[in-house]
């Protein structure tokens, strides 16, 4: 393609939070432009921030559904190539069903949907307009989680016996829902977040990048959720305990009211002949464990690593890549299989970004996690998905 792909956005507007990041990460290769936008649910709020981002007035739009009948209609030199959805948990099903049918590609925000019934329906969807769909669950985009996922495919770790990951934040360990954080607002409010609160918001995080690195499935889990804070509608807290099919067992744990820590995601995968310890505060490092001999540290960016990987590397090692450059290679990727779509050429083949079938398992996790609690943390199956 001689060209940047064109893409609108969905939310993200004037004082949001991840609608900033999704354009940072979408522009940082230069291969795709910001050219049309519904960029809050509030018709004057999205056309200001239509003018904060040198977007035109004549494609600022008051609704997604206004934004998605007139790009229907724009010629094909014109026409949007994808569309991204950044709004809160409630509103990700409505647009991106609309999209997808209107025959727009679809990035769309994690988790999901509001709950597994939409992602279901959702999963139909995107399979019936055979157009491309990506989940951006951003971490699994670090070069040292792929080089994780590597160690564990081509069998140096051996046989996974042992999973912790956790995620641990301390940002709501107060009543801040109530101080116009509007952040914390909607990710507190059961009707716009879904089932779960911490849980649905990073703990979906840890149980992706787990699953992405060992491939493991979940068999059956056992669920404490708690709500430290009082006042506070959903969980701020949770514990999870995994058995996953094969026999290897899990440990997975979130929180938003651990004093102290920001965001220390990190995961532990142990195997019988090796195990990996990631964090992404320290994203650039994978430390490598033996039985027999000293741990190592495997750096990003280096010769040893696995040859894919340098795809995902933009600077040469010692010079840091972290979370905005996790977040782009997920674009990266989706970018290639956009071009394929648009230029009515067949899908590339190794794709590696998230898809509607990582939306659906994060829905079910959450569903299954929620329910375990529900029932004084009893071990839960986990449904087919």
């Amino acid at each position: 393609m001689k060209r940047k792909l064109r893409f609108g956005m969905i939310g993200g507007g004037r004082g949001a939070f991840i609608g900033a990041v999704h354009r940072i990460a979408a522009h940082m290769d230069g291969q795709a432009e910001l050219v049309a936008g519904a960029f809050s649910s509030d018709p004057k709020r999205s056309k200001a921030s239509a003018k904060d981002l040198y977007v035109s007035p004549s494609r600022a739009y008051g609704s997604y559904q206004e934004m998605a009948k007139a790009e229907a209609k724009m010629p094909a030199d014109q026409r949007l190539d994808f569309v991204v959805i950044v709004t809160p948990n409630h509103q990700h099903f409505p647009p991106a069903k609309l999209f997808l049918e209107s025959g727009f590609n679809v990035v769309l925000d994690k988790p999901a949907t509001f709950d597994l019934a939409e992602a279901k329906k959702l999963r139909t969807i995107v399979k019936k307009s055979k157009k491309v769909f990506v989940l951006t669950h951003n971490y699994t985009g670090n070069v040292m989680v792929k080089q994780a996922r590597d160690m564990v495919k081509t069998g140096k770790l051996g046989d996974i016996r042992k999973v912790v990951v956790e995620y641990p934040q301390g940002w709501l360990n107060n009543f801040v829902e109530s101080t116009d954080n509007k952040q914390a607002e909607w990710r507190t409010d059961p009707k716009r977040s879904g089932a779960a609160g911490c849980m649905g918001d990073i703990g979906t995080h840890a149980e992706n990048l787990a699953r992405y690195i060992t491939d493991l499935e979940i068999d059956t889990l056992c669920a404490d959720l708690t709500t430290f804070v009082k006042g506070r509608k959903l969980d701020d807290d949770g514990n999870v305990l995994v058995r996953y099919k094969g026999g290897a067992k899990g440990i997975l744990h979130s929180s938003q009211i651990s004093i102290g820590d920001e965001n220390m995601l990190n995961i532990r995968v142990y195997g019988t002949k090796a195990g990996v310890e990631w964090k992404q505060e320290f994203p650039n490092e994978l430390v490598v464990k033996y039985a027999d001999k000293p741990r190592e540290t495997w750096r990003r960016g280096n010769d040893y690593l696995a040859s894919n990987l340098a795809a995902f590397t933009r600077i040469p090692a010692g010079h840091p890549e972290g979370y905005l450059e996790a977040f782009a290679n997920i674009y990266l990727e989706a970018f290639r299989a956009i071009e394929a779509e648009v230029s009515g050429k067949k899908q590339p083949k190794n794709l590696d970004f998230p898809t509607i079938e990582d939306g659906v398992y994060g829905m079910a996790f959450i569903e299954t996690v929620v329910k375990s609690s529900k029932q004084g943390a009893k071990w839960v199956r986990f449904p087919k998905t």
